[in-house]
């Protein structure tokens, strides 16, 4: 299938998991997360959660994270330019939620690209290469393609990876793990 099918197929999808099934799936998600090393990363860049698109809910592993003593990095959205500007995202850090429903940084330190070692992807639905449908709009393509060569990325879905991706082109970048449920 491609892409916009995909899209309008796993919005839905997502859009028919009831508040228990989401909570079921995200604790299967969280176990699987729990048990990585994360020894060798500092800098950790993680989505916060469109809660009317039912994502999952990131900040157990924000607070998870923080337990190690990493840095948490969250972006602001430029629906102008299509890219994202990253932000340490402290305790005392507010959050606005755009009109978009994306939390976003108020007050907080921009940190630069390249200082990133690990990345949680959002997405809608991968395929066995580990590409991946999100919204359409490219940020996280250009994001990771910004990032320096060695950035982990790790994909978090409520849904297991599809065989293909029919319309995958040279923009699409690869996620290195994929996490389901």
């Amino acid at each position: 299938m491609k892409k916009f099918e995909l899209r309008k197929l796993y919005k839905q999808k997502r859009k028919e998991l009831s508040d228990d099934e989401i909570m079921s799936l995200q604790e299967k998600m969280y176990a699987q997360i729990f048990k990585l090393d994360f020894s060798d990363v500092e800098n950790v860049h993680i989505f916060l959660p469109i809660e009317r698109q039912k994502e999952i809910n990131t900040y157990p592993i924000i607070a998870f994270l923080r337990s190690k003593n990493k840095s948490i990095i969250v972006s602001k959205s430029d629906f102008v330019t299509t890219k994202l500007t990253h932000f340490l995202l402290e305790k005392d850090t507010e959050l606005k939620i755009s009109e978009y429903g994306i939390p976003e940084p108020e007050n907080a330190k921009e940190v630069n690209v390249k200082d990133i070692d690990l990345v949680f992807v959002p997405l809608l639905i991968s395929d066995e290469k580990k590409f991946r449908v999100g919204y359409g709009k490219g940020f996280y393509d250009r994001f990771l393609s910004s990032c320096k060569t060695n950035v982990k990325t790790i994909g978090l879905n409520f849904f297991p990876p599809i065989e293909r991706i029919s319309d995958v082109n040279e923009y699409d970048v690869p996620l290195d793990v994929m996490i389901t449920p």
